[in-house]
């Protein structure tokens, strides 16, 4: 699933394109909103909130959201306005001005809301790691950072599932969770209220100032390269060789039954086996059926 610095960016590039132009088409095609029409509505600007997407427009003076999540298989791209827009199936959304076309496939959620009403759709996700307010010096007991610090350091559950839990921390996913849990040497399977408010704070820093990267640049990777080998240091890498200790890395669910994520992990660097742990993979990706083999989505 594309996360917050993902959404953050794919906002950026809509921002760029839709931001203070009128639309002159405007497609919906969601069951609800089929006939909804959006011709003539200005981009007033386009943000994202965690993983998802509040498009906020003016329409003859009614303020409304047309919002989005991108759920597993969605996007967002932008396209000159002159280029032809093909059939396909997939399409939820089309919002076109004069200079530009922006297709929303595969969208996993499209509600339309008075912009006053956003709270209805967002209002329940805790603070956005990538607000700029995060961590914000001259009102720290309302900064992001300190609410989720707050939040994690009373939360019983595993560390990985924590993070995971757009309530408490909205903007990570699974790729941030098991490379930021490793980076700072922590199990993901150890209770959040367990680790030192430190090492929790470092653990937050680190995954800002990185996923702030990639929300910049559209790369999400912990190395700055932009290889599909050289992403990450252990998401997506079960079987292989740890980078720091050589030992194999695993993968292993966090979270209760039919809510199972997974996160990969360096059990030496990371203090043990998780508890979910059924031994599986222990050869290179390829040589034998992993199931969990996924790429990180941009």
């Amino acid at each position: 699933m594309p996360e917050g610095d993902t959404v953050a960016w794919t906002a950026a590039r809509l921002q760029a394109a839709l931001g203070g132009q009128r639309l002159v088409r405007a497609e919906l095609r969601w069951p609800s909103l089929a006939e909804v029409d959006l011709t003539g509505a200005v981009t007033v600007v386009v943000v994202a909130r965690g993983k998802h997407l509040l498009h906020r427009l003016d329409l003859g003076g009614e303020r409304l959201t047309l919002h989005s999540h991108l759920r597993m298989e969605g996007t967002w791209r932008v396209r000159p306005a002159a280029e032809t827009v093909r059939p396909d199936h997939r399409l939820r959304a089309l919002l076109g001005t004069d200079h530009a076309t922006a297709l929303g496939r595969s969208l996993g959620m499209l509600d339309l809301v008075a912009t006053t009403d956003e709270d209805r759709l967002v209002g329940h996700l805790g603070p956005d790691i990538l607000a700029p307010s995060w961590s914000d010096d001259a009102g720290a007991r309302r900064a992001g950072r300190h609410v989720a610090l707050e939040r994690l350091a009373t939360d019983a559950r595993p560390l990985a599932e924590a993070l995971l839990d757009q309530r408490v921390l909205a903007g990570i996913g699974t790729f941030w969770a098991s490379e930021a849990c490793f980076a700072k040497r922590l199990s993901p399977w150890a209770a959040a209220s367990t680790v030192d408010g430190d090492a929790l704070g470092a653990l937050l820093d680190w995954t800002q100032v990185r996923m702030a990267w990639s929300a910049r640049t559209g790369i999400q990777s912990v190395t700055g390269l932009n290889r599909r080998d050289a992403l990450g240091a252990v998401h997506a890498r079960s079987g292989r060789p740890c980078r720091r200790c050589g030992d194999t890395l695993r993968v292993a669910l966090v979270g209760q039954p039919t809510r199972e994520r997974t996160i990969f992990y360096c059990a030496p660097c990371q203090g043990g086996l998780a508890p979910t742990d059924d031994g599986y993979p222990q050869a290179p990706l390829g040589a034998r059926r992993d199931r969990t083999r996924r790429s990180p989505r941009y």
